[in-house]
């Protein structure tokens, strides 16, 4: 299958609407997370929300919009920054966001139309694990661009097909493959193309770390995860961006709208 064709060679399957339902938080990559204080998919939130405080543009009454936004855990620590606003597709979702994030607005609306919203009016947009599970994702990266205020942030975390390790895995079976509402899986030059073809300017595109574990044979588990996920785990603890792309199971592009006409 070429890059950009989708994620199955059968085309972009249909996906059911309960397919995202409370079920889906208890399948594929979430059956194999933990969610609790000190878990990856906890570290991974806090490292999220440090990188929207350092890297939204500054102001008061900033509004910040998630797309997908799952358990609304991410909102629900920057719900004190921002005025959040959440949008799923998954009613159980946004019953979710409800709890962890109280103060934020949930709406259940597809990240596909964003047409509710009106021109510029966020200051960041967050899409962790989303953007791979839409129809079309360049008009999706359109719309992000109308609704962002000039400078403003888009964060984004999507699987990268290409990370080095892969080819000791099971594309069908790894954290990538398993999930089959994947149908937008791309390589990262095709993603930044997409983002800088609609107005951005990608400050940083770096990987996640090598956490799909196990890799190699004979060697337990637990010891290649302490190998290959010691310098993911660094850089969330430093809040940095040093992991390559190659390094990374994930991708992470952190891009500024460009200025309007006459701004610096």
């Amino acid at each position: 299958m070429e890059p950009g064709t989708g994620h199955r060679d059968q085309g972009v399957p249909e996906i059911p609407l309960d397919e995202y339902g409370e079920r889906y938080f208890r399948s594929y990559n979430y059956a194999d997370r933990p969610l609790g204080r000190f878990s990856m998919y906890w570290f991974a939130r806090r490292y999220y929300a440090a990188l929207v405080r350092r890297y939204a543009p500054p102001g008061a009454n900033r509004r910040l919009l998630e797309l997908g936004c799952g358990l609304g855990h991410l909102l629900g620590l920057l719900q004190d920054d921002f005025s959040c606003v959440g949008i799923d597709i998954a009613e159980y979702s946004i019953e979710q966001l409800r709890r962890n994030a109280p103060r934020a607005v949930g709406r259940v609306m597809s990240a596909a139309d964003l047409s509710p919203f009106a021109d510029g009016e966020f200051n960041a947009v967050v899409a962790l694990h989303l953007v791979e599970h839409l129809p079309d994702p360049p008009d999706t990266m359109r719309q992000v661009s109308r609704i962002l205020q000039p400078g403003g942030l888009l964060l984004l975390a999507t699987p990268n097909p290409n990370y080095s390790l892969r080819r000791f895995k099971d594309p069908r079976t790894d954290a990538i493959g398993k999930d089959p509402t994947h149908i937008n899986v791309h390589p990262p030059e095709r993603w930044r193309a997409w983002v800088e073809a609609h107005g951005f300017r990608v400050l940083r595109h770096f990987g996640d770390g090598l956490w799909d574990v196990p890799y190699l044979p004979v060697i337990p588990k637990v010891v290649q995860f302490g190998l290959f996920g010691l310098p993911a785990l660094a850089q969330v603890m430093t809040r940095t961006t040093f992991t390559p792309l190659s390094l990374g199971v994930n991708q992470i592009l952190i891009a500024r709208k460009a200025p309007a006409t006459g701004e610096s």
